[in-house]
C-alpha cells in the first residue's frame, strides 16, 4: 500500500471533534477499504478479492453521494465528502447553534480535523488501484473524480450560516412530519408557490407579514386561519413556508391528535437556530379531549411555551375550535357558564385570526381565468365562465379548490 494512502487512512481515526463522521456511510466503507488493503499488504493473497470487492463498494457509496448543489450525483469523492461535512450532526455544530463559545485550543483542534478530511477528499482513484495492480489485479476498475475544495474557509462560513441553513436534516429539507414521537422530514413536499395563487391576497399578505416579522426577530402571532372548506387557508401556509425557507423558516405538522406531545417538539426545537411554524391542519376537538388542554396551555404562555423559534398556525373550518352539543349546554354542571367560555376562549389564544370565506361570484370568476391562463386552458372567456359556473353549482358552490378543479379537469379534456 502507498505510505501517503495509509497515512490519510491512520489520521483519519484520529478525528474527536467531527468524529461523527466516521459512522457514516461513505467513511465506513473507505474504512474498510483500507483495512482489505493493509492485509493485503502484509502479504495475505487471499485478500485480493476482498480488497478488490471493498474497494467497488466505497466506488458505490462515492457515486450514490449527492454533490454540493443536493441534486447532481457526480461521483465526485471530493463533493461526496463536502456534502457530508456539512450534513452530519455533531455537539460541536449544535453547539454552535446555540451560540456557544469554545476555547481556542478547541478551535485548533477543529481546524486540524478540517485538514485532515480536505486531504482525505483529494484522495485519487489511481493511487488506491496501485496497490490492487501491485497485488497481481490486471483487470480494469471503476474510478472517480476529486476536486479541490476549501473545506477550512467553506465549514467557517457554514457555522455563520446556521440560523439560515441549519443542520443535519434541518438544512437538507424544509418541511417535515411529526409522527409516532418524532420529527421526520418530507422529502417530496407540495412546493406550491405564493406567485402560483390569486385572490385572498389581503388575507395572504396579513399572514405573510406576520411571518417575516417572526424571521426579523420581532413580535409575531400564533395564527389561526378559519373560513369555509377549499379557500386556500393549508395552501396559503405552504406557500407561505416555501417562499421564506431561504431566509430560515422550516415548516413542522403536528395532527390534531398528537397535540400532547407538543411540550416535547419544542424541547427538540428550542435550540436549533432556524425559525419553525408548527402547522395544525383542520383543528378542531371534541369535548374531554386532552389535546385541547394540550394546545391551550401551549397559547397562554405556560411553562412549556413555544420560545422565540417557534410559532402555531392552525387552519379550521370551525370558527369556535370544541364541538358542543345542545345537550352539553343544557347539562347539569353548577358553573356551566365558566364550562362554555373556556370551550369557546381557545380561537381567541391565537394573536391572529384571520378569515377566509368563499368568494363571490365575481372573485370566483377572476380566480378561474387566472388559473385558466396559468394552465394555458384555451377557451373563449363567456363560455369558461358559464362552464365554471355550472360546475361551482354541482360541487357545492364556489372556491377556489372548485376552481382548480374545473381548470383541471378543462386541462385534461374531461
Amino acid at each position: 500500500m502507498e505510505q501517503h494512502t495509509k497515512e490519510l487512512y491512520e489520521r483519519l481515526q484520529t478525528l474527536t471533534i467531527l468524529r461523527p463522521l466516521l459512522q457514516e456511510p461513505l467513511l465506513q466503507s473507505f474504512s474498510t477499504m483500507m483495512e482489505s488493503m493493509l492485509s493485503l499488504a502484509e502479504g495475505n493473497k487471499t485478500a485480493l478479492s476482498a480488497a478488490v470487492s471493498a474497494y467497488c463498494d466505497f466506488t458505490s457509496e462515492i457515486y450514490r453521494c449527492y454533490a454540493e448543489n443536493e441534486r447532481e450525483i457526480s461521483g465526485n469523492f471530493s463533493c461526496g465528502l463536502y456534502g457530508l461535512l456539512f450534513r452530519t450532526e455533531t455537539d460541536y455544530l449544535k453547539a454552535k447553534a446555540r451560540k456557544k463559545e469554545f476555547s481556542p485550543f478547541l478551535e485548533q483542534q477543529l481546524d486540524k480535523e478540517l485538514e485532515i478530511i480536505q486531504n482525505l477528499s483529494l484522495l485519487t482513484a489511481e493511487e488506491v488501484q496501485k496497490s490492487l495492480q501491485d497485488a497481481g489485479f490486471t483487470h480494469p476498475l471503476p474510478r472517480w473524480e476529486t476536486s479541490v475544495l476549501d473545506f477550512h474557509a467553506d465549514y467557517r462560513k457554514h457555522l455563520d450560516a446556521l440560523p439560515y441553513t441549519g443542520y443535519g436534516m434541518y438544512a437538507q429539507y424544509h418541511t417535515f412530519l411529526f409522527r409516532h414521537g418524532a420529527i421526520y422530514p418530507v422529502k417530496h413536499p407540495d412546493m406550491q408557490t405564493l406567485e402560483d395563487l390569486t385572490g385572498y391576497e389581503r388575507e395572504r399578505n396579513q399572514v405573510l407579514r406576520n411571518t417575516q416579522v417572526f424571521l426579523e426577530g420581532g413580535t409575531a402571532s400564533n395564527v389561526l386561519l378559519y373560513g369555509d372548506a377549499g379557500t386556500g387557508k393549508s395552501t396559503t401556509v405552504k406557500a407561505i413556508a416555501n417562499s421564506l425557507q431561504k431566509q430560515g423558516l422550516r415548516l413542522l405538522e403536528v395532527k390534531k391528535n398528537e397535540l400532547y406531545e407538543l411540550p416535547d417538539i419544542l424541547d427538540e426545537l428550542s435550540g436549533n437556530p432556524l425559525k419553525f411554524i408548527i402547522f395544525i391542519d383542520d383543528l378542531s376537538f371534541s369535548s374531554n379531549d386532552d389535546n385541547f388542554a394540550a394546545l391551550k396551555a401551549i397559547l397562554e404562555g405556560g411553562v412549556a411555551s413555544c420560545g422565540k423559534n417557534v410559532l402555531i398556525y392552525a387552519t379550521s373550518n370551525r370558527r369556535h375550535l370544541v364541538k358542543e352539543t345542545m345537550t352539553e349546554r343544557q347539562g347539569d354542571e353548577l358553573y356551566l357558564n365558566d364550562t362554555l367560555q373556556e370551550t369557546m376562549s381557545l380561537a381567541a389564544r391565537f394573536g391572529l385570526t384571520i378569515t377566509f370565506q368563499k368568494p363571490g361570484k365575481d372573485d370566483y370568476l377572476s380566480i378561474v381565468k387566472h388559473l385558466a391562463k396559468q394552465y394555458g386552458v384555451s377557451m373563449d372567456e363567456e363560455e369558461l365562465c358559464i362552464k365554471a359556473e355550472a360546475f361551482a353549482i354541482r360541487c357545492n358552490g364556489r372556491s377556489p379548490r372548485t376552481a382548480k378543479h374545473f381548470i383541471e379537469l378543462q386541462k385534461a379534456g374531461i
